[in-house]
């Protein structure tokens, strides 16, 4: 992660120094609890809950916490995209959060809808935006402090600013388009992969909604997205996941997807930024639009 010299000036909030998270391409984009515990509070730092399900937050959360729904403050309820340039400014001024703020996301189910934010994030450009390792899980498994305070921020100016779709996001026309040199990676549960009844219904529906067909992208190899995690949510350190994504690293680029797109943020976030892969794009759509599109073709 660039910071830029004006950042610098104004005495930025520091990257977290934690022994096993040097070893990471970007370390920066990390950091432990231990070091957001010491820091919460301070000028221009933004603490940023997002959860799949977002009534956790009333049961206690991280102090000076914010919650964002992703579903309905990061998605655009009409069209099912991600939240435009005007719709994603305005969430952020009502927050209070500032362009040059530090970021820091934490959420349920390992961080999985958090790194999903993150993302979104990213495709604003926002310049500093990092992820709690262990997410919300660690943080009330350590027993570490929380809070049922909601925090009242002023509302900012954050500037309206392009999204960059191009060098983060893909998109299904892409797909079709077949590329041999191209690794395409399904990151949801291997029942899922493989077209069978998943543990959410009995039909085989996902828990995010009616699919109508079961089964995989033709091509895709499957890497579950929790494969980059310890039980307790933690990322597992650098040797481990080069070896679980080693083969990836002679694709020209590598596309990912899951359901709808949040699992696969999680594997973005790993590979681009815990690996250091340079080209490495989420496909939002995912599973949700090309299991229910008109003779797309699937596998099992």
């Amino acid at each position: 992660m660039k910071v830029s010299p004006e950042r610098k000036a104004a005495n930025v909030t520091e990257f977290d120094p934690h022994p096993p998270f040097q070893d990471y391409a970007h370390p920066g984009r990390l950091v432990s609890a231990p070091w957001l515990s010491a820091r919460l509070g301070i000028k221009g730092l933004r603490v940023i809950e997002v959860d799949e399900d977002s009534l956790l937050y009333d049961i206690g959360h991280i102090p000076t916490a914010t919650r964002i729904n992703f579903h309905t403050e990061l998605l655009d309820q009409n069209t099912r995209d991600v939240v435009d340039s005007a719709g994603f400014a305005n969430l952020m001024r009502s927050k209070g959060i500032k362009r040059d703020d530090t970021i820091v996301i934490y959420g349920d189910k390992s961080n999985w809808w958090a790194a999903f934010a993150l993302w979104i994030f990213e495709l604003y450009g926002h310049e500093d935006v990092r992820l709690l390792n262990g997410g919300r899980d660690s943080w009330m498994a350590e027993e570490r402090d929380t809070s049922y305070a909601v925090p009242d921020f002023p509302e900012s100016d954050y500037p309206e600013t392009p999204r960059d779709d191009a060098a983060h996001r893909a998109f299904v026309a892409e797909l079709v388009d077949k590329q041999a040199d191209r690794a395409l990676i399904d990151t949801r549960s291997a029942e899922e992969f493989n077209g069978e009844p998943t543990v959410f219904s009995a039909n085989g529906d996902s828990q995010y909604g009616t699919t109508f067909r079961h089964g995989h992208i033709p091509g895709a190899t499957h890497i579950k997205w929790d494969t980059a995690t310890y039980p307790n949510a933690t990322f597992r350190p650098f040797a481990e996941l080069e070896k679980t994504y080693a083969d990836l690293r002679s694709a020209s680029e590598v596309i990912l997807y899951s359901h709808v797109g949040a699992q696969a943020a999680h594997t973005w976030f790993v590979l681009k930024f815990l690996l250091g892969f340079d080209n490495v794009r989420n496909y939002d759509g995912s599973w949700a639009e090309w299991g229910n599109m008109v003779r797309m073709p699937i596998e099992k």
